[in-house]
């Protein structure tokens, strides 16, 4: 006779970064972190804010993946979620039923967890605006999922086409959500104050009134650009 599988599998041991490296990214803006890992790491563009949000947002990924039409899993998750945390909830992109609504998303806040993100749908707007939780969707509708599983807690998942593992470190504002993977979290921070730099050169340029960058003068009168009539 063949075991029924378990309804959950939950991992609640992962490493996390340290608080001076999650103080080295206070504030700091996705496209900034983006810059640093070449111009990668962020979630599907259809994952976006679906509250206004105050600034950045950042804190630490605990994921679950709660397949179709269920939300058992994000419950684990919550179980073991505590301040600072990202509930990051993997639904296969499913979008005949919402993941969650307002009161779970306001059991989180109360848990201290700093925000949420899934690759599938939310419900209940008026409500999470209401909790104010930060939370990061693919959508809304009204239609609610079961909590039957099976899913997992803790273990990793792909969310909007980049992989996530329950201690890497999340950042969100409006335009969109970027994962750092834990191992690269020292190689971002490093590389950080020259993004910023050259952020903060150009941006004074242009204001100033630059019309084309340098860089991009220097091709366009090199040999590597070919003129025809």
């Amino acid at each position: 006779m063949i075991k029924d599988p378990p309804v959950l599998t939950i991992r609640r041991k992962f490493d996390r970064p340290d608080a001076a490296e999650l103080a080295a990214l206070a504030g700091v803006p996705t496209g900034f972190v983006v810059d640093t890992m070449g111009g990668r790491g962020g979630l599907d563009y259809r994952i976006k804010p679906m509250i206004p949000l105050a600034g950045p947002v950042l804190g630490v990924a605990v994921t679950c993946d709660c397949g179709p039409a269920d939300n058992l899993a994000l419950f684990g998750a919550l179980a073991i979620s505590g301040p600072g945390d990202v509930l990051v909830a993997a639904t296969d992109g499913f979008t005949a039923t919402a993941v969650t609504g307002d009161l779970l998303l306001g059991m989180a806040k109360n848990r201290g967890v700093t925000a949420f993100v899934t690759d599938g749908l939310i419900r209940d707007l008026v409500g999470i605006r209401a909790v104010g939780l930060p939370t990061f969707a693919a959508g809304l509708t009204p239609n609610s999922p079961a909590r039957s599983g099976p899913g997992t807690v803790g273990l990793p998942i792909v969310v909007g086409g980049v992989p996530v593992a329950s201690g890497d470190i999340i950042v969100g504002d409006e335009d969109g959500v970027v994962v750092i993977p834990r191992r690269r979290a020292g190689e971002v921070i490093a590389r950080l104050e020259a993004v910023k730099a050259a952020e903060a050169s150009l941006d004074a340029k242009v204001k100033a009134g630059l019309t084309l960058p340098d860089f991009v003068q220097a091709v366009l009168d090199s040999d590597r650009v070919v003129e025809v009539e």
